[in-house]
């Protein structure tokens, strides 16, 4: 019996390592394991507490050395452009108090230049010594971002350098906001500039009317770029996408460039922003004379009105309905200034009674839906400010309201795959913003 019990214990550890009890193997060196920790954990002869005892040294106070007015340590300014600015105000901000520099710029032809170029939002920057005296100033000298630099030498002399302009840095930003009373107090508590908020309006106006169907609890959530200049936002440049959620109903809309080159608004299926024609090229009070025979207010007897009167307020902006080329800017008779505009063989719209032409507008020129072409006026044979639409098909005029106009065409079926791939990370912008999943484009 003593011989088997002595044969079983030498053969366990043959057992305990055998492949068929990898279990058993673990289980004895986790005991073992576990017993090194219990051993280590023991620290034999513990000494005790350790006492600490507090070391507090007295430092010297560092050495200052105190610049005087006059001192070669210059003040870096760095400044905006604002509205109505001079280079006298300019300097005020800035705490220049130089007449030879001030000077410099108001009589050198570089400094000249400089000053016609002075925009709103442009930067300015400038080294100014304690006593004012102007170490360096660098001004814009093209929207382009070219800067003149003025600076002083060693001697004190000044001198003039050109700068290449700096690459401007194009920022994709974000915001979302919850209506509370209206769109623009939710986009300012955001801190969404108003150039955005305005292009929103825009883009929903033709399925939100903002006046009447925005509802406390209405959403929007935009994807805009910034303009930097030497890190400083300057201006907005394109909306990518929206949304808005008004009364429950989503409405997203998404830049697209298709084949033609330019740059159209879709919804996120691929529908067209884009009407053939605008109805109104503008925004206006009240329609206050329609198409058709009427009393003629200054000659006193009945005459056809040949197109659409929208009242409005001297120098409202007036908009191209569609693309088009500019067939005539100028003069004519009882229209007064007008505008008028080929969109096709078929097709040409007129604007009269205008107080001025946009700037550039000139015959042959090309513009597109929605561009600035003019303003609102009472030139001509008119009794008040307001707008004298036309629209004329085959050089008959029919009513701008009422007449059948050409659509704007849909993307092609290859055209709507490409838009759903180049859209797709913007829609998933927009779902980020609002935690909800993305919308796809229709695959019918």
């Amino acid at each position: 019996m003593q011989a088997r019990k002595s044969r079983i214990l030498a053969e366990l550890p043959a057992h305990l390592f055998s492949r068929k009890r990898p279990w058993l193997l673990a289980g004895v060196f986790g005991t073992s394991l576990l017993g090194v920790v219990a051993a280590t954990a023991v620290v034999p002869n513990d000494p005790g507490p350790v006492s600490l005892t507090p070391v507090i040294e007295t430092l010297a106070a560092p050495q200052t050395t105190t610049l005087d007015a006059a001192g070669e340590l210059p003040y870096v300014h760095d400044d905006r452009v604002m509205p109505g600015d001079t280079v006298n105000s300019i300097f005020r901000r800035l705490g220049i108090t130089d007449q030879e520099a001030l000077d410099f710029l108001l009589s050198s032809p570089e400094g000249k230049l400089a000053l016609r170029q002075l925009r709103a939002g442009l930067s300015v920057t400038a080294l100014v010594h304690g006593n004012g005296r102007l170490a360096t100033l660098s001004l814009p000298t093209s929207q382009s971002g070219d800067r003149l630099t003025i600076e002083r030498d060693s001697t004190g002399t000044i001198r003039v350098r050109k700068e290449a302009a700096e690459p401007a840095m194009t920022v994709v930003e974000m915001r979302s906001a919850t209506i509370r009373h209206s769109l623009f107090g939710a986009t300012d508590s955001v801190g969404l500039p108003d150039s955005i908020a305005t292009k929103l309006a825009d883009l929903f106006g033709t399925e939100i009317d903002f006046h009447t169907d925005l509802r406390s609890g209405d959403q929007f959530s935009v994807v805009y770029e910034t303009i930097y200049d030497h890190g400083v936002p300057v201006r907005t440049g394109r909306v990518l996408a929206a949304e808005f959620v008004n009364q429950g109903k989503r409405h997203v809309v998404v830049l697209y460039k298709g084949a033609s080159g330019k740059e159209q608004y879709y919804t996120a299926d691929g529908r067209s922003l884009r009407q053939g024609f605008l109805r109104s090229p503008l925004a206006f009070t009240r329609i206050s004379s329609g198409f058709g025979r009427r009393f003629h207010p200054i000659h006193k007897n009945w005459r056809t009105h040949a197109g659409v009167d929208f009242a409005a307020p001297t120098g409202t902006p007036v908009k191209a309905s569609s693309d088009a080329t500019v067939e005539f800017v100028g003069t004519q008779n009882g229209y007064g200034n007008i505008v008028v505009l080929r969109h096709s063989s078929r097709y040409a719209t007129a604007y009269a009674h205008l107080s001025r032409f946009a700037t550039g507008l000139k015959k042959g020129m090309s513009v597109n839906q929605g561009d600035l072409i003019a303003y609102v006026g009472s030139t001509g044979w008119a009794t008040g400010p307001h707008l004298h639409y036309e629209v004329r098909v085959n050089n008959v005029a029919q009513d701008p309201m009422k007449v059948a106009l050409p659509t704007a065409d849909p993307l092609t079926p290859q055209e709507l795959g490409q838009f759903r791939t180049a859209s797709a990370p913007l829609l998933n912008r927009l779902s980020l913003l609002n935690n909800v999943p993305a919308p796809v484009a229709s695959k019918d």
